[in-house]
């Protein structure tokens, strides 16, 4: 094996039948299974005497691309109408969202809600986070180049999405800064943001059951289908389709967490649909022990580290409601996304044919949110042997915890970390800005002037509004 190749599944979103093309590939290139990847992509081992298959890609649908240039949109679909959801959004949005990209991304684009827990909220670049606001969104930007993380200061529109993410990734290494950013984009798009009138406050809640049959209205039912090895058997996922096909299902949603979760399955199929997975083998209820865990693809050596922490939690009766791991590597630059973090540390040679014991380091996220985007250190270079029981510590230390959170207290953390609000004017009747640290190049203001010396014809840029229109608001 030289390499693992992905299809990008824009949104996480794919068909019955564009899955079905997805298994016939795989086959082609004399593969069994597939991978699922934490991006919501389709993961697969590609060998050398695989180019011998020819151009094997123009079988697969233009919505599904291979080329690693580019980056898979993620996006919280797959929670609509079976977890905790912001009002506004529904399905439809993110679909009509994802429609909307007519280019290919090569930055990392998150598309979320706040209020589920299933699909991580920051490991994107540009992370799109509903707001309270219809068709509004949160944006917050995350760019290795700058010293920081950092919120755009307006909401953005659902439908400038697509088109906001297409002019940042053409800019976004010329700007250091969000301020920056911000003025530079302005001066190429208009678009139809909208004021933020207060901080994203985000609460903690536990990580949901995603696994077995479950009821989704009245006739309805979702399924969540896990499998501990993260390898989807290619004559099972052929038969599933077909049986996703015959009953109208339209749209298959693969997770952050190697898994996949089909909605809308009828009730009068739901017995059908127990008996292919009962002829298949397939265990549909494990334990909130094994779900609750991101691991690398195809990595033998942390899949076994997992089930021996997993087999060591089950003898001892340890509850991990609501908690998340991860292992990794400690070398490799990571955007983590769970509550509690295993990397393990590069060994060092001992002279040319030993190998000195592996050893690990344990982080876990403040107040055990991954969302906090803060990791503490909670124990280095540490024996395999040790793990379990370090584990076990910090999973009554969360319990100890759990609920006690004071929201007041959280609420003015993240006013004491938000940046500082300006006095600026704004349209009334389009929503544009004027801030005296910019001016108004195409009025030919220049940077630093008030309001009050604008002169008295001055008229809004985008709308033509007169200087009477605007209002003066913090931003």
């Amino acid at each position: 094996m030289v390499d693992l190749k992905r299809i990008f599944i824009k949104g996480g979103i794919i068909s019955p039948s564009e899955l079905k093309q997805v298994t016939s590939y795989a086959e082609s290139l004399g593969l069994d299974a597939l991978h699922f990847g934490s991006r919501q992509d389709i993961i697969f081992p590609f060998h050398d005497d695989h180019k011998e298959v020819g151009n094997q890609n123009a079988k697969l649908s233009t919505s599904m691309i291979s080329d690693l240039r580019y980056q898979n949109i993620v996006s919280s679909y797959v929670s609509s109408d079976i977890f905790s959801s912001t009002t506004w959004l529904n399905g439809a949005t993110y679909l009509y969202i994802m429609e909307s990209f007519k280019y290919l991304p090569q930055l990392k684009i998150n598309i979320v809600d706040p209020k589920q827990q299933l699909v991580p909220l920051f490991s994107g670049q540009l992370n799109f986070i509903a707001s309270p606001h219809e068709d509004y969104w949160y944006l917050h930007i995350n760019f290795p180049h700058w010293k920081a993380a950092a919120y755009y200061p307006v909401h953005i529109y659902s439908w400038d999405i697509a088109k906001v993410s297409k002019v940042i990734e053409e800019i976004y290494l010329d700007a250091e800064d969000v301020d920056e950013l911000f003025m530079l984009l302005n001066a190429l798009l208009e678009t139809n943001s909208r004021t933020i009138e207060s901080n994203l406050n985000i609460s903690f809640k536990p990580f949901p059951y995603y696994e077995g049959m479950n009821k989704m209205g009245i006739n309805q039912y979702w399924l969540g289908l896990y499998w501990r090895n993260n390898r989807y058997y290619l004559s099972f996922l052929r038969d599933f389709c077909d049986f996703c096909l015959d009953n109208r299902i339209g749209k298959i949603c693969i997770t952050p967490w190697k898994s996949f979760i089909v909605k809308g399955i009828p009730k009068a199929s739901k017995l059908g649909l127990e008996k292919l997975l009962g002829k298949a083998g397939i265990n549909i209820r494990h334990s909130l022990l094994e779900l609750n865990w991101h691991l690398p693809v195809n990595d033998d050596e942390a899949l076994s580290l997992k089930k021996y922490i997993v087999q060591k939690f089950d003898q001892n009766d340890i509850s991990t409601y609501g908690l998340t791991f991860a292992i990794s590597q400690s070398n490799v630059s990571h955007s983590y996304f769970t509550s509690i973090v295993i990397e393990k540390n590069e060994s060092p040679k001992i002279g040319s044919n030993y190998e000195a014991r592996a050893t690990y380091n344990v982080l876990y996220s403040d107040n055990f949110d991954p969302n906090s985007q803060k990791y503490i250190v909670y124990a280095l270079d540490v024996d395999k042997l040790e793990l379990s029981g370090l584990l076990m510590e910090l999973s009554k230390l969360y319990f100890e915890q759990f609920g006690n959170e004071n929201s007041d207290e959280i609420k003015q953390e993240n006013e004491e970390e938000a940046p500082e609000k300006n006095d600026v004017y704004q349209c009334s009747d389009c929503l544009t800005v004027y801030s005296n640290i910019y001016g108004d190049e195409k009025a030919n203001i220049e940077a630093n002037t008030s309001f009050e010396n604008l002169p008295l014809e001055y008229s809004c840029d985008v709308c033509d509004a007169p200087r009477s229109s605007y209002v003066k608001v913090k931003m």
